[in-house]
This record gives structure tokens, sequence and C-alpha cells, in this order.
């Protein structure tokens, strides 16, 4: 998205009204327990595209949230702050294995649980990479693998490796290891996110504007 007048053109939920329970609360987790505490609009100058700034109250703590949200035919989108800092799901275009051990890998992070973080990530990486076909008797091999039908560019390639190294203590412990530093936790979760980006996002990215160029430009 390139601009804010672009939210819920081209994806979003389905319906053309603010779907309040889908909304959770940040403070209280309590989720769809919302009403609308002060609306205002804005019309994009020279046409018909509407952004909404709703101030929502929370019914079960009194919390309050900032709802940016706009519609487009039957879909709208929202943008909410501040937002829940437990992650609830993972897209829906993952695979359930890898999107089942990133959940486990965020919320780990959020406990600071960094060793089961580390796990989790190296977990999610492992799946992520067999759903692409790769084969080898290992995780190492399988990045080898992967790299080599050029699925994995080098610098992914590398990144991989770290993330595998950084995990392996955790992954495979002895009674004398230390425990894993956060901030090797932290930095192999957001690679992972990368990854999960190249090799899931940015596909159907490109398949939904294939779709929508009706294969014109050959993108």
């Amino acid at each position: 998205m390139q601009s804010w007048w672009e939210l819920g053109e081209w994806s979003g939920q389905r319906g053309s009204e603010l779907a309040l329970y889908e909304i959770t609360c940040p403070f209280c987790e309590e989720r769809g327990n919302f009403k609308v505490a002060h609306h205002a609009e804005k019309k994009k100058p020279n046409g018909r595209k509407v952004l909404n700034f709703d101030t929502l109250e929370c019914g079960n703590c009194r919390g309050y949230v900032m709802c940016l949200w706009s519609a487009s035919h039957d879909l709208h989108a929202l943008r909410v702050l501040p937002w829940p800092l437990k992650y609830e799901k993972h897209p829906e275009h993952w695979p359930a294995s890898v999107g089942r051990f990133w959940l486990q890998a965020k919320r780990s992070i959020s406990a600071e649980n960094w060793d089961a973080a580390a796990v989790m990530t190296r977990s999610a990486m492992q799946a992520a990479l067999r759903d692409k076909g790769a084969k080898g008797a290992n995780l190492k091999q399988e990045i080898e693998d992967l790299a080599g039908q050029g699925l994995l560019p080098p610098i992914m390639k590398e990144w991989a490796n770290a993330l595998r190294e950084l995990a392996n203590d955790s992954a495979h412990p002895t009674a004398a290891q230390p425990a894993t530093n956060s901030r090797d936790a932290q930095d192999i979760l957001s690679y992972l996110d990368f990854l999960l980006e190249y090799l899931y996002d940015l596909p159907k990215q490109i398949a939904e504007y294939r779709a929508r160029d009706g294969g014109k430009t050959g993108v």
C-alpha cells in the first residue's frame, strides 16, 4: 500500500461497515466488545473515497483505541492504534504448520522465553523450507538444497544458516550451555519474518497483481 487512500481497495474484510467484532482490545485482550465513542471522516479531494477516523471504547476495560478504516465495494480494511501485542493468528495463505510455529515464536518473544522463541523460530523456518520442497538429512542440507534450486538467494541462504546456528543450542541442548541471548532470539525471529515474506507474501502479491492486470505486463 503506497497511500492511505488505497486502504480497503484490494484486500480486507467482507462488508462495507466496520467489523467491530474483529477488533481485540490491546489492554484487556477481549475481542469484539467495542463501541464507537467518536467518529470523523475525510473525503478524498476530487474523488468518492472516504477515510473514517473512529475512537473506539472497550466495553470491558473502558480503554480507547484509534481506528482508521475505509471501504470500497464490498470490502473494508482497518488499522488500529495501539494494537494487541499478543499474536492471535497467522496469515491465511501460509501453511498451517509454518503459521503454528511462527505464532509460538512470537508469543515466546512477548513472554521473554528466549530459548523457546529460538526453537520455534527454527521449527517455523524448517517447516517453510520443507513446504517449498527442500530435501536433506538435516536443516543445513535443506538450506543448501533450496539455495541450489535458486529459491533462496545468497543473502537469504547466509541468514538462514545464521538462524540455524543461533537456534541449534536451544534445539539440541547440553547440560552446560548458556541461555539464549534475548537479542539473538529477536534477531532470528526478524529474519524469519523476512523469509516468510519472501517465500509466501510476495508471491501472493504478485499473483494478485497478475489477476488484476490480466497478464498484460508479464510480471
